[in-house]
């Protein structure tokens, strides 16, 4: 039995409970947590925003080591430590055909199908994002582990599993940000964090960092921001003064509310390039004029786990944290253990403070 927060029902309170997991079967690997990120996304499970079979034990960016494996498992051995890969691309649909295992039509599939049970009345629990990694150990398929790289803190490595590859993806891949260009980000999250930082890495000469809270400058400067803008409704005004007048080369929102969207893409240049990271309800619905498209000639992008290949760039990320040029530890605004979760959604949902990392 291992001790993990399930979700009884979608808007209920967490419930931190013991479970008992099942011996990894064929093609599957168990896996001790060092730690657990409490990601934006884990919430919007929780309250019906994402859809997710529950009784549930949520939880889908973690690292931690293999203790057991599965007939016919080669790729992890026992021992090994992993980052956990929520959306593992299964190399054989449309998506992954073209190379773009972000989309992979498969990716979800494991989530669909319970996994554990609960010790005290033996019902069927469901893995959040098919990973459920909040939870003392977790079993999931082999290709849903990543062998960490040498020279990576265990527990830190934890945010490579989603907000890293996101923040990074986004502007790497997205936003496709270049040397000198300047750069807008909105919402300084665990995600808006990590694009701030990966900003840098690309060589911005201008970040600017947007968000509704003012004590949040602090993190976001650490983080990489050249420039704080506290969001009102002169935002995009403020942005495009910050710029020459011009308005930002690329926009990242991570913040996924249509208000946002439609600011970040008001406040970049002619021919600017938009990158939407943050995931909204169908109602957050955002408008353009058909004039405007034409004339401003902007791209407006959604961004799906940075579309990145994790496998490929995972070795890239743990390498800038090798030599200093990525600190996961800066993203971490609280280490906390698993009756902190709750906590941590209701500082998420009131836009308080970067990445809550559950210690085990």
């Amino acid at each position: 039995m291992v001790r993990a927060a399930v979700l009884p029902e979608v808007n209920a309170p967490l419930l931190v409970t013991e479970i008992e997991l099942p011996a990894p079967g064929p093609g599957q690997v168990r896996v001790r947590l060092a730690a657990a990120g409490v990601c934006h996304s884990d919430l919007s499970l929780s309250n019906g925003t994402l859809r997710q079979p529950v009784p549930a034990v949520l939880g889908h960016e973690g690292a931690g080591t293999v203790v057991e494996v599965g007939e016919g498992v080669t790729q992890v051995a026992v021992g090994d430590q992993v980052v956990l890969n929520w959306a593992p691309a299964c190399g054989a649909c449309h998506f992954c055909g073209l190379a773009e295992p972000w989309l992979c039509a498969n990716a979800g599939a494991a989530a669909a199908a319970p996994y554990a049970t609960r010790a005290d009345d033996g019902s069927a629990l469901y893995p959040g994002l098919g990973t459920a990694v909040f939870a003392e150990e977790t079993v999931v398929a082999a290709n849903a582990v990543l062998p960490l790289p040498e020279g990576v803190p265990l527990a830190d490595a934890a945010l490579l599993g989603c907000a890293v590859l996101t923040g990074y993806g986004a502007v790497h891949h997205v936003a496709r940000v270049r040397t000198g260009e300047s750069v807008a980000v909105y919402g300084v999250g665990g995600v808006g964090l990590a694009v701030l930082q990966s900003a840098r890495i690309a060589g911005a000469e201008r970040i600017i960092a947007v968000d509704v809270a003012p004590g949040k400058e602090e993190l976001a400067r650490a983080a990489g921001a050249t420039d704080f803008v506290v969001a009102g409704e002169d935002t995009a005004k403020r942005v495009r003064k910050l710029t020459g007048g011009h308005g930002a080369d690329a926009a990242v929102e991570c913040v996924g509310r249509a208000e946002t969207i439609r600011t970040a893409w008001s406040s970049t240049r002619r021919g600017g390039r938009t990158a939407v990271v943050g995931i909204g309800g169908q109602d957050q619905q955002v408008t353009f004029s058909a004039l405007e498209l034409f004339y401003f000639g902007r791209t407006l992008s959604g961004c799906v786990y940075g579309n990145c290949d994790p496998a490929k760039d995972l070795p890239v990320l743990a390498g800038h944290a090798r030599e200093g040029r990525l600190d996961l530890s800066a993203l971490v605004t609280d280490r906390i253990d698993l009756d902190g979760i709750p906590d941590a959604f209701e500082a998420m949902t009131a836009g308080r403070g970067g990445r809550a990392l559950v210690v085990f």
